[in-house]
């Protein structure tokens, strides 16, 4: 299932369950007695993630303008995404070893110090500097949501419990964006990072207990030959982080020979190490698995993608206020908890359904992208015209997200959980990071030749939905010839 990543690879596996019961009692839900402390303190810890992610999204650009980091806008979010790397990767392996508990702990408190470094951050690199340190945590937080799903409920509840995971951004994507907004106009947007501290606390003090008492259960996947370090996913996701930084940055250089080299040193460093640590076929996306990886990929790089400009461009092209930019953000994750509801719905009456699913999810996604783009991009029509197209594009991500994660999981075997969890959430992050540096460096360049935001923004949205057009195509590849009907 993996190349060299625990020192062993299957190859030719049929897909098997993963190891949570299966024999649900009737009447049993996600929040009935063996389930509840488990379900609410995930649902918490994903909120605490989802209510910073929406909050700094928001004022992103003026704390840009404010730290002069305009020029590296992308970094703003690739920082966050490319740390993100490393912390799904240790701790999705750490979680196969001995437990969800440690990897949890660890990343809730490396996510509270980059909270507190980015919050009195003076100038752009240290804020940087603060938000790596957030995204080794929240790797950790997030990845570890998704493999206690696959690790402690019924086969029949898991769907519903990725709703719900979907749902945790409802209050959110409600509240997120205001507050932001509200404490950037009324005293700084330091507050929006401050005021996660006390969240953290309060997370951390309800889903560690819970967590622990799984680890007692928890059966550790068997050890794989020793190996030196240097050659362990660790190093590994090191590496990809260091050679996709590279990449992107090698895309603000003025100088083209450097651009080019440097650019090429790192394309090559991310896509071998890529091969480490995701499971076999990912790159080829070969039908199962391997797609599933991929797939996500797609989404998340159209999806977020997208999202990480509309902001800005509301900001800057549409002079609309930040409150009324953060309605775009709020749009789209309530409506990606409606797509995922929806998609819950029908994964309950068979699962055959998914493929068919994820492709409807990429073409509504699609319509999304262009009405928002339309909305950021041209003056004939009204500014919020984004964000109704944002609305449209989270059914499309709800939809597609939850038939491509529930059915990936469920072919994941049960000693490899924390490791294909830990794959799907290094694909989103990464799709997210490159995009957004790519964005990033449009920028850059529009401006260093005399360009526009308008210029570089149309170039972003292009290419988010030629990527959603691709992931139309790739979701027949969703499950494996022998499972498809």
């Amino acid at each position: 299932m993996s190349q060299d990543v625990d020192g062993a690879a299957s190859k030719g596996d049929e897909p098997s369950a993963p190891p949570a019961p299966e024999g649900a009692e009737p009447g049993e839900s996600v929040f009935s007695g063996p389930h509840r402390a488990l379900t609410l303190g995930v649902l918490l810890s994903v909120s605490m993630v989802a209510f910073e992610s929406l909050g700094v999204a928001t004022v992103l650009p003026g704390i840009a303008r404010n730290l002069e980091g305009l020029g590296a806008y992308g970094w703003g979010l690739s920082a966050l995404m490319l740390a993100n790397i490393i912390g799904t990767v240790t701790a999705g392996r750490a979680a196969d070893r001995s437990g969800p508990w440690r990897p949890m702990a660890v990343g809730t408190l490396v996510f509270a110090a980059g909270c507190a470094v980015a919050g009195v951050a003076a100038n752009w690199p240290l804020f940087l500097l603060g938000r790596f340190c957030q995204g080794l945590g929240i790797g950790a937080v997030v990845s570890m949501a998704y493999t206690v799903v696959g690790l402690a409920y019924p086969g029949r509840l898991r769907a519903r419990m990725f709703a719900l995971l979907s749902s945790a951004w409802t209050i959110p994507s409600l509240i997120g964006p205001v507050i932001a907004s509200g404490l950037t106009e009324l005293t700084s947007w330091r507050g929006v990072f401050l005021l996660m501290l006390p969240l953290i606390a309060i997370a951390a003090i309800l889903t560690l207990p819970a967590l622990r008492k799984l680890d007692h259960t928890h059966q550790a996947a068997a050890p794989g030959p020793a190996q030196p370090w240097w050659r362990g996913p660790l190093a590994a996701s090191v590496l990809l982080t260091a050679g996709t930084a590279l990449l992107l940055q090698a895309l603000l250089l003025k100088n083209l020979v450097l651009l080019v080299v440097l650019g090429a040193v790192g394309a090559v460093i991310a896509v071998l190490t890529l091969r480490q640590v995701t499971p076999e076929g990912t790159l080829s996306l070969r039908p199962g698995l391997g797609a599933g990886i991929g797939i996500r990929f797609l989404l998340c790089a159209v999806y977020f993608g997208s999202e990480a400009f509309l902001p800005l461009g509301l900001q800057d092209l549409r002079q609309v206020s930040v409150t009324e930019a953060g309605l775009g953000l709020s749009a789209g994750a309530i409506t990606w908890v409606v797509g995922s509801t929806v998609q819950a719905k029908r994964d309950g009456k068979g699962a055959e359904g998914r493929g068919s699913g994820v492709m409807l999810g990429f073409a509504i996604l699609f319509v999304g992208v262009l009405v928002m783009a339309l909305g950021v991009l041209s003056e004939s029509v009204p500014a919020l015209t984004a964000v109704a197209g944002w609305a449209i594009g989270g059914i499309g991500m709800g939809i597609a997200f939850n038939a491509s994660t529930t059915e990936t999981m469920e072919q994941a075997p049960a000693e490899r959980q924390g490791e294909v969890s830990g794959a799907l959430q290094l694909s989103q992050t990464l799709a997210t990071a490159v995009v957004a540096g790519l964005g990033g460096a449009a920028i850059a360049i529009a401006h260093d030749h005399d360009g526009s935001t308008r210029t570089a923004l149309s170039c972003t949205f292009l290419l988010t939905a030629a990527l959603a057009l691709v992931g139309t195509l790739v979701s027949r590849r969703l499950r494996p010839a022998a499972c498809a009907v």
